[in-house]
């Protein structure tokens, strides 16, 4: 289907809109229903957005949407403008992630001083995804999920924070800021092992927190490791830690051949992931002479 047609009607609208609001701002126009020009404007620019949306049209789409949330918001409608600046920013996404994130943030702003925490919690998601994805900028998009995770625990909404938190750990570990990666696995490892329906995956928290604990300083691993057990005994059990055990034996012994043995009999049953194949490999490298591979 030929939407060619649709491009050049939403330009139209967008010029007439312009003319609306022009004339809004002239003494006579204001005199004569100088608001009601406006959210015909408004009307016209959302109209436009669509239009250049159906024909793939993404930053023409985002810029008639950001007029139209620029004029709500001079109309004092504080709700249609974060919801404009939302759309702006989902058309943007598809063709300038920098202006998605700037509409996301202005749509924040409005929602944060509205005391809708929760919204403005999943739209900081939104531009930790983009950083992560489009951007690859991991320090801006632990910091969105912090302040995602944040405004979640605010408003009790625990386990949305203790996801946005598990994104922190994630990348934080990656980066090598072990400490708080550490505190963030402890932390919501905590606040599952009570939970009948999340318990399962503490002891997948305890594990990643080992590990961690584990790259820095074998001794402290096992420390960890004996607190991690008397916290939660079901980790005890757990195929996770008989790995740990395994692996801080052929460390201590500088076994590599035995450490890439516990490593692949694990695997032969859990698959292991990027994340802990890297986590795997950093402790590995520790063990003199070691090639650096799981080999």
């Amino acid at each position: 289907m030929d939407n060619s047609g649709k491009e050049k009607e939403a330009m139209q609208l967008m010029a007439e809109a312009d003319k609306k609001v022009k004339a809004s701002g002239s003494f006579l126009g204001g005199m004569f229903g100088g608001n009601h020009k406006v959210e015909d404007a408004c009307e016209m620019y959302a109209r436009a957005a669509n239009m250049f949306k159906m024909a793939k049209n993404w930053s023409a789409a985002g810029n008639a949407f950001c007029q139209a949330a620029r004029l709500h918001m001079q109309l004092q409608n504080k709700l249609d403008s974060a919801t404009s600046f939302v759309d702006a920013g989902n058309a943007y996404k598809k063709a300038d992630p920098q202006e998605a994130i700037s509409c996301l943030n202005q749509a924040i702003d409005i929602y944060t001083d509205m005391g809708r925490f929760t919204i403005a919690a999943k739209h900081h998601i939104t531009i930790a995804e983009i950083y992560e994805s489009e951007l690859v900028d991991i320090e801006k998009a632990i910091a969105h999920y912090e302040q995602a995770a944040d405004y979640y625990k605010g408003e009790e909404s625990n386990s949305s924070a203790n996801k946005c938190l598990l994104k922190v750990g994630h990348y934080s570990a990656q980066l090598e800021q072990y400490q708080k990666a550490i505190e963030i696995y402890e932390q919501v490892a905590m606040s599952t092992m009570d939970n009948p329906l999340l318990k399962y995956n503490a002891k997948e928290y305890f594990f990643k927190a080992s590990l961690c604990h584990f790259i820095v300083d074998e001794l402290n691993a096992k420390l960890a490791i004996e607190k991690y057990e008397e916290m939660f005994p079901a980790f005890s059990d757990s195929r996770e830690l008989k790995l740990l055990k395994k692996l801080l034996e052929a460390h201590e012994e500088q076994n590599s051949e035995a450490f890439t043995e516990a490593v692949k009999e694990f695997d032969s049953v859990s698959r292991l992931d990027q994340w802990l194949t890297t986590m795997l490999l950093r402790i590995k490298k520790t063990i003199q002479g070691d090639a650096g591979d799981l080999k």
